[in-house]
């Protein structure tokens, strides 16, 4: 899931430099200027999913070691 919202926002970055650079040579500056919120809500959302990879990351950590503890606990009884 982390890794779809990476991808789709660097999809949406990308979209966003091409709509401010056509809205830029047509002079069009609605175009221009969704294309710099495109650009900005693209990079929220990569950030969105590495967060999240970084929070299941450490998620899965904490298990492991928690499993760990637990099968040494069961040795020592």
């Amino acid at each position: 899931m982390a890794e779809g919202k990476r991808i789709r926002g660097k999809a949406q970055e990308g979209m966003g430099k091409v709509k401010e650079k056509a809205g830029a040579v047509t002079g069009r500056e609605d175009l221009r200027a969704k294309g710099v919120g495109d650009q900005m809500a693209g990079k929220a959302k990569q950030a969105a999913g590495k967060g999240e990879r970084k929070i299941k990351g450490a998620a899965e950590e904490t298990k492991g070691r928690a499993e760990a503890t637990k099968g040494r606990m069961k040795r020592h009884t």
